[in-house]
């Protein structure tokens, strides 16, 4: 398999509420983000005469939405939406959905699951939602202080997103979108959401991977309340394997960071970081542990309740996957806490 290094053809960023074109058609814009990982990028795409589709809508905040509104008034001036295509349900992808289809009468695109997921915890206000992230991290081995944290945050989904739109044309894997004279195949991701959709298109050679393939991180891939039992780390190393599989001089488009080349290079980068925390993974269970004792030899830097969260998440994907491999066992203690042995 030819593999050449990781390079950025692009070495900065658009400015906020410009764009540069990264190939004939295919514009980059890149809009801020309120956390440690402070931006996303997002897609136009030129769609016949006039037209533009939008790959991702940014964060459901007042800040986006003027940006969105500059870009309008600016580069796009004079280009006509046509619809709205989303990688997967997360806030700072879907967040203004509902917001840029309304204004311009434009269709969202997204795959069945990532909708209703996104539809789901948009208008989740029921008191069992947190009834369940209670008995969740409770499970997990949260304190008290930690448990009234979650109960305080809520659903902070909802927070996020400004509304989401109540129809979608579902995409499938393997499905076609033609977008002005370009063909973009659906290659879809897992483990990172729930049905996470990469666009491929063979004749420009470039994929838009949402989050499903970064240049310098790994995008999370959890457990979460509404899923406990999943096994999402080989949902993602599946997905991996099938992005490998692209040409080797293919320029990937990604949420985060700067767009790249030695796609299989970075795949190969990310099967072995994985294969590296699952021997970490393991090497921590000397004796029973929970998993935010397990957590500690994964994340050795002090984390906000934000970041743990998202840590915790990760933990239990791993110990999941090593469970399905029986290599792990799990015993509910008579506290009702989850521990974690070696099998």
């Amino acid at each position: 398999m030819n593999a050449s290094p990781v390079a950025h053809p692009f070495d900065a960023p658009p400015a906020p509420a410009e764009m540069r074109e990264v190939a004939p058609g295919i514009h980059w814009i890149r809009m801020p983000l309120p956390f440690a990982l402070d931006h996303i990028n997002l897609w136009a795409l030129d769609d016949g005469e006039g037209g533009v589709a939008l790959v991702d809508s940014g964060l459901g905040t007042d800040e986006t939405k003027a940006l969105w509104a500059s870009l309008f008034t600016g580069p796009l001036a004079g280009k006509t939406p046509t619809r709205l295509v989303c990688t997967h349900f997360h806030p700072d992808h879907m967040g203004l959905a509902g917001w840029l289809c309304d204004r311009f009468d434009i269709e969202l695109h997204a795959t069945m699951r990532e909708w209703l997921f996104a539809r789901m915890l948009w208008l989740e206000q029921s008191d069992d939602f947190i009834a369940n992230q209670l008995r969740y991290y409770r499970r997990i081995g949260f304190d008290e202080s930690q448990l009234a944290g979650v109960a305080e945050r809520g659903n902070s989904f909802r927070n996020r997103i400004e509304r989401m739109p109540v129809r979608v044309i579902g995409l499938r894997h393997g499905d076609t979108l033609t977008i002005g004279r370009h063909d973009w195949r659906v290659i879809e991701g897992g483990g990172h959401s729930p049905e996470h959709a990469c666009l491929h298109c063979a004749e420009a050679g470039i994929l838009i991977s949402g989050d499903q393939i970064l240049p310098r991180i790994s995008p999370i891939v959890g457990v979460w309340p509404q899923q406990p039992e999943s096994e999402p780390l080989s949902l993602f190393l599946d997905a991996l394997s099938r992005l490998g599989e692209l040409p080797a001089d293919t320029l990937v488009l990604p949420s985060h960071g700067l767009p790249f080349t030695g796609l299989r290079t970075r795949v190969a980068e990310l099967q072995a970081h994985h294969a590296e925390r699952l021997d970490r993974t393991l090497a921590a269970l000397t004796e029973p542990r929970r998993a935010q004792e397990v957590l500690k030899a994964l994340f050795r830097r002090e984390l906000d309740a934000h970041q743990m969260g998202f840590a915790v998440a990760e933990t239990l994907a791993h110990l999941h996957h090593l469970m399905a491999q029986g290599k792990v066992a799990r015993d509910l203690g008579a506290d009702g806490v989850w521990s974690y042995r070696r099998a």
